[in-house]
């Protein structure tokens, strides 16, 4: 799979209610403007075995490990809770595709909204990828 296959895959993958906003980008800049946003956290470790996760979140000064079974959509949210970012997720939506699992979120933070995006191997990995994401398109 090339990166130009990836970026197609999730740039097509994009729920009704963000393709308006998608009308004159191309792909690169879809990645640019959704899932390339260089915030405050950063996705470290990632493992997952069946409903059981464990992600290792790297902030600026230190490290968290979430581990959890179930959601990790409750799991991620509890954690960015905790470290200061109250991320409400607005609209989900998340999609297979023949590359991975797209995963976009709608999301506000203290008052903020904005889309982010993220695609992976798995919809729990794609949806800890997109919060994540969201949290640094929103949280500058």
């Amino acid at each position: 799979m090339t990166l130009l296959t990836l970026d197609h895959a999730l740039f097509a993958a994009a729920p009704r209610g963000l393709r308006t906003e998608l009308t004159d980008l191309t792909p690169a800049e879809f990645l640019d403007r959704y899932t390339r946003l260089a915030g405050p956290i950063t996705l470290g470790e990632w493992t997952c075995s069946g409903t059981d996760f464990t992600a290792t979140l790297e902030f600026a000064d230190h490290l968290r490990t979430v581990i959890a079974t179930g959601s990790p959509v409750a799991a991620m949210t509890s954690a960015l809770y905790d470290e200061g970012y109250p991320l409400e997720i607005l609209q989900f939506h998340q999609r297979p595709t023949a590359e991975g699992i797209a995963t976009f979120v709608q999301c506000e933070l203290d008052g903020r909204r904005g889309w982010a995006a993220a695609m992976a191997a798995g919809g729990a990995e794609s949806t800890v990828r997109a919060m994540i994401a969201c949290v640094g398109k929103l949280a500058g």
